[in-house]
């Protein structure tokens, strides 16, 4: 039995298939870890979807936010309403059992066996991997109770941008829910710059990526991602990254997750979805 974990597959579905083909997945013993966002800008959500749901507890799944962004239009938000490509999902007769899935699944992933910690973009630099934990059981319990609907419709904005443990209510769900699922660069003392994308060493001098600030609480975990496609696939600073930019016309890349470190075992060129910019 093996471990695979797959980097952002953005709707590919084709692309993904051919990747699972390659490694030889083995959908009765092996495990997918997955980093998150399934869907969107690609062709495919629908089927990605109900590939993952069918996989059982096989598949483990953290959300990404393009995941939550499709969580967000079925609630009605419609805030991002011309910015996505998932009608497919919203009007499939299994809508509701695909998102009732989705919703329920974790925000953070650590295996105690292999010895890794996966999430979609990052950590901010005060948490270590307790504090992470148990925020993002905070997120999932509002995710998954009576009241996720109100969150879904509250959750976008950038503000709080720095964590206290005096945030109480949206503010704080908001702050987690950006450094889950939106991080790549923050300040030296942890203040989330979301809005900064750019190849590492080309972004603002006080931008640091939020796996390089010094004394980094969570610097002994060994911590899966994605989330940054420009970035690429790097194995440094105890992270690994995974978003390879397939739906940007890049590649798909899947690593063996072992207690030992990852082997990168396949990098799938991709035809390419979306247009940068």
């Amino acid at each position: 039995m093996a471990t695979y974990a797959v980097g952002d597959i953005q709707g590919c579905y084709d692309e993904f298939r051919r990747l699972l083909d390659h490694i030889e997945f083995d959908p009765a013993h092996d495990k997918l870890w997955s980093v998150g966002d399934l869907v969107n800008r690609g062709p495919g959500s629908l089927a990605v979807l109900r590939w993952f749901k069918a996989l059982g507890d096989r598949a483990v799944v953290v959300l990404g936010n393009h995941d939550l962004h499709l969580l967000a239009l079925a609630a009605g938000n419609r805030r991002l309403i011309n910015k996505h490509t998932m009608d497919d999902v919203l009007t499939a007769p299994d809508r509701d059992e695909l998102l009732h899935w989705l919703r329920h699944r974790p925000l953070l992933h650590h295996s105690d066996h292999k010895r890794f910690a996966m999430v979609h973009a990052g950590l901010p630099p005060q948490w270590d991997l307790a504090q992470a934990r148990a925020c993002a059981q905070e997120l999932e319990v509002a995710l998954r109770g009576p009241g996720h609907v109100d969150f879904l419709q509250a959750m976008y904005g950038d503000q709080p941008d720095q964590w206290s443990n005096d945030l109480r209510g949206m503010e704080r769900l908001r702050f987690i829910t950006n450094g889950l699922t939106r991080l790549r660069y923050c300040t030296a003392d942890g203040r989330l710059l979301l809005h900064e994308k750019a190849l590492p060493g080309n972004q603002p001098d006080a931008a640091l990526p939020w796996y390089k600030v010094p004394g980094r609480a969570s610097r002994e975990t060994r911590i899966l991602f994605g989330h940054w496609s420009t970035l690429g696939y790097i194995a440094e600073h105890n992270v690994w990254a995974l978003d390879t930019g397939c739906v940007w016309g890049g590649s798909l890349t899947a690593v063996r997750v072992r207690r030992k470190r990852p082997i990168k075992v396949y990098d799938l060129d991709c035809v390419g979805h979306q247009t940068p910019g």
